[in-house]
């Protein structure tokens, strides 16, 4: 995937999956992300909103960055969090990235 691609060339080391139910298996094994980017809208039963409900459950201060081609349902939005509009330059991503960890 190309944002996978422009994150992991920014110096991140990036794990991505095909959908939101594989990416909360992964986190109920043991995953423990730094950040987590969403898209709302994934692939399967799981919507981007599910994802970063269960991560939050298990890791509460994790930076979440929601994305979407769609409007956001700002109340929806874990305290802390970003939304961005897609398409998104890779510059802005990095840059949201890199604040959001800093913090």
């Amino acid at each position: 995937m190309e944002i996978a691609d422009s994150l992991a060339d920014a110096g991140f080391d990036v794990v991505e999956f095909s959908s939101g139910e594989r990416a909360i298996e992964w986190l109920e094994c043991g995953g423990k992300p730094d950040l987590l980017i969403s898209d709302i809208r994934l692939t399967g039963s799981a919507t981007g909103w599910d994802v970063a409900d269960a991560y939050r459950a298990h890791l509460p201060r994790i930076p979440v960055i929601y994305a979407s081609a769609n409007p956001c349902d700002d109340a929806r939005m874990a305290a802390g969090s970003v939304f961005l509009g897609k398409p998104s330059h890779t510059e802005l991503l990095v840059a949201t990235c890199r604040r959001l960890l800093d913090a």
